[in-house]
């Protein structure tokens, strides 16, 4: 078998024909040639046998490595003058635009699915490229394979903001609550980020929205409720949140409590009732033995520590069983006169925040909709930026997290092959056969 003919078995290429094979100390170069006679531009489907010149170099793109060594792929391209973009370099069916890229789709379907499941540092080793190559070829994947239709029958959707880097760098994120799947994001968290979405989704499908659910900041819902975007759904405010802003106010009240112990003689006191911050935290039934101890001599005890645990504990009961709206409501109610009269100011404050918002925590249970699934997902991009050890923009985090969360169909190079051969239609067989 010739050398040229082994190697188009190997490349498995779609649309070329192999010229010549050169092997060097490094890498094999491997010459194609398109066997179409149109150009095709790049951008859109226009085609054309008239050439408007050809390029004076070879493009070259990176394939998939062979062993040690790298793979390339070399060809004489035509250029074409486009009605709509002008003069470009002719497509080839093997590859993005040369001009935005210089590997092959294959290799890049391999880099996007390692990026999801590999940490920086293992990519890089691996495949011989850059984190930053591999933020950018994120980007191109997520811009072709991300689902256009991503943004069709959406009517409940969870919006929520994850830090993607240290010093307030944020990605505001929609989710469907019907697939589960991360359908947007964009750099930013306030109004005017989440008016993009709005402003993508357009008047006849944010008409059709039917509830949001978001946390009790004030920027998702003035965008939610602005004209034009969605201003009939109705708002959810995740009661996740709310029994975080119970626990928060617990911890409030223990710290001051813990910096007065430290100015005690004995410093065995302070780290004692340090130690026992996750009896005070953590749910009952997860507490260990030496927990349980801690929190039954905090009871004993008594004071204002224990009165700020029981209204935590109050809290969190409220969403615990199996209420109906009108009963978490009348308990909401109690709970905020109860804690009112508790003379604790971290209770006094989440009491007024609660009755502030308080419809859309109602909402919430009655429409049986929260940020649950939103939260799963934002920890799972979480896992992905501690993986990558930051990002570097956030369109490429962004990517990362579309290609990990989003609705995108990875293949891997071989499965990419095998789709490509079930759409083929089967060749006819020849006369006598």
């Amino acid at each position: 078998m010739r050398v040229t003919t082994a190697f188009k078995r190997l490349l498995r290429l779609p649309g070329v024909t192999v010229a010549s094979v050169e092997f060097t100390n490094m890498a094999v170069v491997v010459t194609v040639a398109l066997r179409r006679r149109r150009l095709v531009c790049p951008e859109c489907a226009f085609s054309t046998r008239a050439r408007y010149d050809s390029r004076p170099v070879e493009s070259r793109w990176r394939h998939l490595d062979l062993g040690s060594w790298h793979l390339e792929v070399r060809a004489s391209l035509r250029r074409l003058r486009c009605p709509e973009h002008g003069v470009r370099t002719e497509a080839v069916p093997f590859a993005r635009p040369v001009e935005d890229s210089g590997f092959t789709a294959d290799f890049e379907a391999l880099v996007a699915w390692l990026a999801t499941r590999m940490d920086k540092t293992a990519v890089t080793r691996f495949l011989r490229i850059s984190w930053r190559t591999v933020g950018r070829i994120c980007e191109r994947v997520v811009a072709d394979e991300l689902d256009p239709h991503r943004l069709d029958g959406l009517f409940e959707i969870g919006v929520d903001e994850i830090s993607w880097r240290r010093h307030h760098h944020y990605l505001t994120l929609v989710a469907d609550h019907h697939s589960g799947k991360v359908v947007w994001g964009k750099a930013g968290r306030d109004a005017a980020t989440l008016d993009a979405f709005f402003d993508e989704l357009g008047p006849e499908r944010s008409a059709q929205l039917r509830a949001v659910s978001m946390d009790m900041g004030p920027a998702f819902a003035t965008s939610v409720g602005a004209e034009g975007h969605a201003p009939q759904a109705t708002i959810c405010l995740d009661p996740f949140h709310v029994v975080a802003l119970g626990t928060k106010a617990l911890d409030e009240v223990r710290r001051p409590i813990w910096q007065q112990l430290r100015q005690l003689p004995d410093p065995a006191i302070a780290r004692k009732f340090k130690g026992a911050r996750w009896a005070l935290l953590k749910n009952p039934g997860d507490l260990t033995e030496r927990q349980a101890d801690s929190l039954r001599a905090i009871r004993k005890i008594g004071g204002a520590l224990w009165r700020a645990y029981l209204l935590k504990e109050a809290l969190r009961e409220v969403f615990a069983g199996d209420l109906s709206a009108e009963e978490a409501e009348e308990l909401l109610q109690r709970w905020c006169s109860r804690a009112r009269r508790s003379r604790l100011e971290p209770f006094l404050k989440l009491a007024r925040t609660i009755s502030t918002h308080i419809d859309g925590i109602v909402a919430a249970v009655r429409l049986g909709i929260n940020n649950g699934r939103v939260e799963g997902l934002n920890n799972r991009v979480r896992l992905i930026v501690r993986r990558a050890f930051g990002f570097h923009s956030a369109d490429a985090a962004l990517a990362l997290v579309m290609l990990s969360c989003g609705p995108i169909n990875l293949l891997l190079p071989h499965e990419r092959v095998h789709l490509r051969n079930r759409r083929q239609p089967a060749a006819r067989p020849h006369r006598g056969q």
